[in-house]
């Protein structure tokens, strides 16, 4: 049968291995054998435990007072005959205490298996714990993780300890390439416990990603002179970042942008290319629209607060860049400003190589028309300047309206 320091050697070389310091592996040595005590003596209020972890020494004391043979209180778990006791020693008298050492053997095999299987078992319950609030306090940091395996769902790394964390297919950039061995960096979106286990996300399309990247490239934002106040992204194509500076004498675009753009470089690079549009922020809200909307020039805008949309006019060469390839600039820009913008185009006449939406009406219902017309879109161009997704998200359309809108305006310009 294993003997006490053979089991508490081994218990203190596993708990050494797992980072768990001493006054904690004596903490649940303690717990391990107060649990012993007490499934076999139901209480273990009387006895003391004594660890010595290192050099693999335990010792349990039984703590009784002696009583007379006829005493009531003998059956008491802190209470031991005159009789009984004068076996441990013959000139115990009542009265006195008895201090007898209780050997591991004591309990029997089954109790020491149980024993270490129960140490280990805490042990690593109490690095999974560590791991979790390891994690737990730095949500939102980046860090960096080495692929280990590629599945379809997610990609495994392993952290500089040897932990495994995961980047799911939805915090991935969708133009991200994974490598066995190769170094990948994100920040720690999320920590769950699954099962018991600790369960560590992290994302590499967070707007924080983006933010944590600019305080690493940009040593202003870094110290705080500058603040990053929005980032909105769709990860990989476009974001935009209004930034803004507490000292007159720092512009804070051209410092996130750097020399000869140096240091948004390494963003973009990092993002697989994503095209960064830094703006200033303002509270001048007609100003952060207008910023928002960059590179196009606005003539002039109307807000509506009570519904949350501000209608924006420009001169027609600039619509398509507001709108952006598939409607990419005008939807960050929304969402920068928190408000759903309306593009119109400034001009008295629609030009000759475009179609104004009312000489479709013998196809197209004037509802619908109206509804196009109500988001600033009035010629055929505009509109087929958007995807249908973003018509649909933008208009109150069906599918298959917006559908057979485009097909109608297509078949114009074959």
């Amino acid at each position: 049968m294993m003997d006490t320091s053979t089991l508490i050697e081994s218990f203190a070389d596993f708990a050494k291995q797992k980072n768990i310091d001493r006054p904690t592996m004596i903490r649940i040595l303690e717990d391990v054998f107060r649990n012993m005590i007490r499934k076999k003596y139901t209480t273990d209020d009387n006895f003391d435990i004594i660890v010595n972890a290192d050099k693999g020494d335990l010792e349990i004391w039984r703590f009784r007072e002696i009583v007379e043979d006829d005493s009531e209180d003998i059956w008491e778990h802190d209470k031991i005959s005159l009789t009984d006791a004068q076996k441990i020693e013959p000139d115990f008298e009542v009265g006195e205490e008895v201090a007898e050492e209780i050997h591991l053997e004591d309990f029997g095999r089954r109790a020491v298996t149980t024993a270490r299987q129960t140490l280990i078992q805490k042990v690593k319950d109490l690095e999974k714990d560590i791991i979790y609030q390891k994690y737990k306090d730095i949500v939102g940091e980046i860090i960096t993780g080495e692929v280990y395996q590629v599945l379809s769902r997610e990609v495994l790394l392993i952290d500089a300890e040897g932990n495994e964390i995961s980047i799911p297919r939805s915090e991935q950039i969708s133009k991200d390439r994974y490598r066995k061995g190769e170094n990948v960096r994100a920040i720690v979106h999320k920590v769950e416990m699954v099962n018991g286990n600790p369960k560590i996300i992290l994302s590499r399309t967070s707007p924080v990603f983006l933010e944590r990247l600019f305080e690493q490239e940009v040593p202003e934002v870094y110290d705080g002179l500058i603040t990053i106040k929005r980032v909105v992204r769709e990860p990989g194509e476009r974001a935009k970042v209004a930034v803004e500076s507490y000292d007159d004498r720092i512009d804070p675009v051209g410092a996130c942008v750097g020399m000869k753009g140096s240091r948004i470089h390494a963003v973009v690079r990092e993002l697989q290319n994503e095209n960064i549009d830094v703006i200033n922020y303002t509270e001048n809200i007609d100003l952060y629209i207008a910023r928002a909307l960059s590179p196009a020039k606005i003539t002039s805008l109307k807000i509506d607060k009570e519904n949350g949309r501000v209608s924006v006019n420009l001169k027609p060469d600039q619509v398509s860049l507001a709108i952006g390839k598939g409607g990419l600039n005008i939807r960050l820009a929304s969402r920068l400003v928190e408000m759903e913008i309306d593009v119109f185009r400034e001009t008295d006449g629609i030009p000759e190589e475009d179609v104004d939406l009312d000489e479709f009406s013998d196809e197209i219902e004037s509802w619908v028309i109206d509804e196009l017309k109500r988001i600033g879109l009035d010629s055929a161009k505009s509109v087929l300047a958007l995807n249908k997704e973003e018509l649909v998200r933008r208009t109150d359309l069906e599918e298959e309206t917006v559908d057979l809108v485009f097909n109608v305006l297509k078949k114009e310009f074959e």
